[in-house]
């Protein structure tokens, strides 16, 4: 049961990423006006950044339970907690709870400590 709360935790993690990195591109980008236009380009990329950072991430629970080190099942799960603790944490702050997404990292943040 731990194994499959893992596994759970990292597909969420991967949806909840390709959600943010989707939604980037086709409200935020879509509306904001930046300029110069480099900086544009930066702030893109530094948010899809994120977007691949949390996928891989979730690759990394899904993967947890094949690993035959105990140590490392810890501190991957202990890593993702706080990554994606954060970013709820961030979310909730910044959005004062009006965005669903500190709600998904927090239910990915969730499964992966009662799989740990």
């Amino acid at each position: 049961m731990r194994d499959l709360l893992l596994q759970c935790a990292g597909v969420g993690a991967i949806i909840v990423a390709l959600i943010h990195g989707i939604l980037g591109e086709t409200k935020v980008f879509a509306r904001a006006t930046i300029e110069p236009e480099r900086l544009r380009t930066l702030i893109r990329v530094v948010w899809q950044a994120s977007t691949v950072a949390w996928i891989g991430c979730g690759v990394l629970l899904v993967a947890t339970p094949w690993m035959g080190s105990v140590s490392a099942r810890h501190w991957i799960v202990i890593t993702m907690v706080c990554v994606f603790g954060f970013s709820a944490c961030a979310n909730a702050w910044a959005t004062r709870g009006r965005h669903f997404g500190w709600m998904a990292l927090s239910v990915v943040v969730v499964m992966a400590a009662a799989g740990y």
